[in-house]
């Protein structure tokens, strides 16, 4: 038979093996149309009024490059969308659907049918016929074909189909001798597959002329996302898409002789090829480049030097990004600092808050507000990754309370053993900057930062509830008395115990009797307002959870307008914060709140070294080691959670620079007697999505939400620190307005927020679903769904230990909690190799693909 090329010469498209005179467009001579797809700039060739041409879809098609051996092929479906070729090397379930097929494998060769509807019934009176279920053939052809009319005919539509098509310098090609065709029918059980090879071509539409293998899938309309029928047919017509191999179906004799091919073809795609290695550039993000040796740690100030040397250049662009050119966005900056400002503030306050009851007043708010502001102003204008927040957090304000009972234990003075290991803490930040420690995060992977990350999460959680419990404790199951007077009070009680026995035989009046026992009722003039109080409580925390959650989701709704709807989803927490602060404190005004203290004093404490002996000083190493590595782990994990792929960040990391500062900024702060400070989690991730401009998707029913880009500046965390700074000539009023509540309900709005994107919460999820509803991420169509499973269970069991350790309420048991997450890095790099295999957990850990 003679070829005929069209185009230039693809594998794919170079010629029709099978050449028969094509019927008019649109129409075959059997009786049957395909649903034409006009991938060209949307144009549609006109045929007249009369013509009997049937056009489906005139909209564009784009395919893209799939792989870099095939230039230009993809898949398309019927509904208009390019389905991507299954990947053999890295989806299991592509191994899955073929050997479920060929355990029960259903083939037809030589079938000499010529009509499409003749074949399909062929197919599936084959498959009734094995047994394997039973179903009506009229209702499975009834949802195989749409019927459509005309004036002049009848004509079949198939309601589903798969086909290749390559993309060459003259257009689109379809691939036209298979065809994919797919139904979903409910009666089904599971999935079943037929393939036909017809005995001669056959010629049924405009982009069907040559058809010779036909392969017919059914399946259930509700299954796993990964088992539908669109990724079955994603598995057979990514190998029948190559040509030599249907020239070797063509060869086989025998059913046997045909799944020896597919098995073949099977291991042919499946062997991984070997490309050439390119030599990385030398980059001073230690998650990157050639594996960890001990001499890279010998190399003094190496690693600062190439920080300091690749982000200077970018440094102008810090502060004139968004400002100048095209792309300004002045308003998404403003509506970020001032989140910035709230989400900063709030937990200053409370950390100061709790400061100031550990450490008697030595550390109050007003110094925690002041330090923020110093620290977080340094760290905006010189670090060297600006999206990341430095704050005092929980585990430092544990820290500073066991400091002030060592002290009160051994009679030593708190501000100058503060400082001393302070300094201490400080040289050893300032040598691991210089020594490139931070190397060692080649060793963390993102399933451990992700469980360090959803620790962090709930301990925010932690603090809220724990807050809240101390408040009902107090004044929900106690009354607390007006006055401290003993004599008075005796005296108001003596009264109404004698008013109630002169009651008891004329009727209870106010008070009761049971059991023998009378109840009395003491007057509102001796006590409190208690039970209103908590209860109070408890609303403004859930109802500051619940405003600023529902306003961050605004941005999803329909409501409003898009602009609109970006600037409340960003302003969600200050809003909701006002609100609820307004609500407690002026709307309840007869109700007194729990709200923090200010004592007046010097906001700076310069230490008395000479207070302090040398066998005190020198035993402070310890506890500066252990911070040290403390700040270490939290440091270097939240610059790594900042920076992942999601978020398209271009100006890269400073992780060498960035923490030898850090070392710089807690030696002012170690001297000037204010709370320590490292980067924080989530408020890092969270400043650097609120400058993300974002786009949503639908894959397979699931919404997306997909990072464009970042402005990387320094502006947004500069504004929001001086911000705060001048916050201190706001105390007490109009600070002291918001409730201890709110600050609680704050607490679980960051801890809420910072659940997303977190693929452990994510495989969490998967546990309590049913699998139709599972999502089609990366690791659900690359791993075993048992193997995905058992990875996040030991997830779980790690983060369970940690909780446990970390929030015992033993304090000298936190301060080895550091030397606790380092234990999570042999067990991801040594223990879980041998229970999963590796190439299972590098796809677990990377990024949403």
């Amino acid at each position: 038979m003679k070829a005929k090329k069209e185009g230039r010469e693809l594998p794919e498209v170079t010629v029709n093996q099978f050449t028969e005179d094509a019927p008019p467009a649109g129409r075959s001579t059997n009786g049957y149309a395909f649903q034409e797809m006009e991938l060209k700039d949307g144009k549609k060739e006109d045929y007249g009024e009369d013509s009997d041409a049937i056009h489906i879809y005139d909209t564009e098609a784009y395919i893209s490059v799939s792989d870099p051996d095939r230039p230009g092929f993809g898949l398309l479906n019927t509904t208009r969308k390019y389905v991507k070729p299954m990947n053999f090397q890295e989806e299991v379930r592509a191994h899955r659907d073929l050997d479920n097929f060929l355990a029960q494998a259903s083939i037809l060769l030589d079938e000499r049918a010529t009509t499409l509807d003749e074949v399909l019934r062929r197919m599936l009176a084959h498959l009734l016929e094995e047994g394997r279920e039973s179903c009506d053939p009229d209702e499975v052809m009834s949802s195989v074909f749409t019927d459509a009319g005309g004036k002049d005919f009848d004509v079949h539509l198939l309601s589903e189909t798969i086909q290749g098509v390559t993309s060459t310098s003259t257009g689109i090609h379809y691939q036209q001798s298979w065809l994919c065709i797919l139904t979903n029918l409910r009666s089904l059980q599971r999935r079943h597959v037929c393939i036909a090879r017809l005995d001669r071509p056959q010629n049924w539409g405009v982009n069907c002329c040559e058809a010779r293998y036909v392969i017919f899938i059914l399946a259930p309309p509700r299954t796993k996302s990964t088992k539908t029928a669109i990724e079955l047919g994603r598995t057979f017509a990514t190998m029948f898409s190559d040509i030599s191999f249907r020239q070797r179906l063509l060869e086989t004799k025998t059913q046997e002789e045909f799944k020896q091919e597919l098995l073949s073809y099977r291991q042919k795609l499946s062997t991984v090829q070997e490309k050439p290695v390119e030599e990385e550039e030398e980059d001073s993000d230690p998650r990157r480049g050639k594996a960890l040796q001990c001499k890279d740690f010998l190399k003094a100030g190496k690693g600062v030097y190439r920080d300091l040397r690749r982000r200077l250049p970018l440094y102008p662009s810090d502060f004139t990004d968004g400002l100048t050119g095209k792309d300004r966005c002045l308003l998404k900056y403003t509506t970020t600092a001032i989140f910035l400002y709230i989400a900063i503030l709030l937990p200053a306050i409370a950390f100061g808050s709790l400061n100031d009851e550990s450490t008697r007043g030595e550390i109050d708010v007003q110094k925690t507000i002041v330090g923020q502001s110093i620290g977080g102003v340094i760290y905006a204008l010189f670090a060297g990754s600006p999206l990341v927040i430095p704050l005092t957090t929980a585990p430092l304000a544990i820290f500073i309370s066991v400091i002030r009972g060592i002290c009160d234990d051994y009679d030593l003075d708190f501000d100058s053993f503060y400082a001393c290991i302070g300094l201490w803490n400080s040289l050893f930040l300032i040598l691991g900057g210089l020594f490139n420690v931070s190397l060692l995060m080649k060793l963390f992977k993102r399933s451990t930062e992700e469980v360090i990350a959803l620790f962090i999460s709930i301990a925010f959680v932690g603090d809220a509830v724990k807050g809240t419990v101390k408040i009902f404790q107090h004044f929900y199951h106690g009354p607390t008395l007006t006055t401290t007077n003993s004599t008075l009070v005796f005296q108001q009680l003596e009264g109404i115990l004698n008013q109630t026995n002169n009651q008891t035989g004329n009727g209870l009046g106010e008070h009761g009797q049971a059991d023998g026992h009378t109840l009395v009722f003491l007057p509102q003039s001796l006590v409190e307002c208690t039970r209103e109080m908590p209860i109070l409580c408890l609303l403004l925390m859930l109802g500051t959870l619940w405003l600023g959650y529902t306003l961050y989701l605004i941005r999803r709704s329909p409501y409003l307008n898009d602009k609109i709807r970006e600037v409340v989803s960003d302003c969600a927490l200050p809003i909701s914060v006002v609100i609820c602060s307004f609500i407690g404190s002026y709307l309840f005004l007869d109700i007194k709140l729990p709200v923090f203290s200010v004592h007046d004093g010097p906001i700076f404490n310069y230490p008395p070294f000479d207070k302090l002996s040398g066998m005190s000083a020198l035993s402070a190493v310890g506890l500066g080691f252990l911070l040290a590595l403390l700040i270490f782990i939290d440091q270097n994990i939240v610059i790594s959670l900042t920076h992942v792929p999601e978020h398209k960040l271009l100006k890269g990391t400073a992780f060498h620079w960035d923490l030898m500062l850090t070392g710089f900024i807690n030696i002012l702060m170690s001297c000037l007697g204010l709370p320590w400070m490292h980067a924080a989690f989530p408020h890092s991730s969270l400043h650097a999505r609120q400058l993300a401009k974002v786009e949503q998707h639908v894959e397979n029913g699931h919404l997306y939400t997909t990072i464009v880009s970042v402005k990387e500046t320094r502006l947004t965390a500069l504004a929001a620190n001086i911000l705060i700074g001048l916050s201190a000539f706001m105390l007490p009023i109009p600070l002291q307005w918001i409730p201890k509540p709110v600050l609680y309900g704050l607490f679980l709005y960051i801890a809420a927020t910072s659940l997303d994107g977190n693929q452990m919460v994510d495989r969490m999820c998967l546990l309590l679903k049913e699998q139709t509803s599972y999502p089609p991420t990366h690791y659900v169509r690359r791993v075993p769904q048992r193997k995905v499973h058992f990875f996040t269970g030991v997830q779980m069991i790690q983060l369970i230990i940690l909780c446990a350790f970390g929030m015992y309420p033993l304090p000298y048991m936190k301060m080895v909690f550091p030397l606790l997450m380092i234990l999570l890095v042999p067990i991801r790099t040594s223990l879980l190799p041998k229970m999963i295999d590796a190439k299972y957990l590098d796809i677990m850990d990377a990024q949403h693909m």
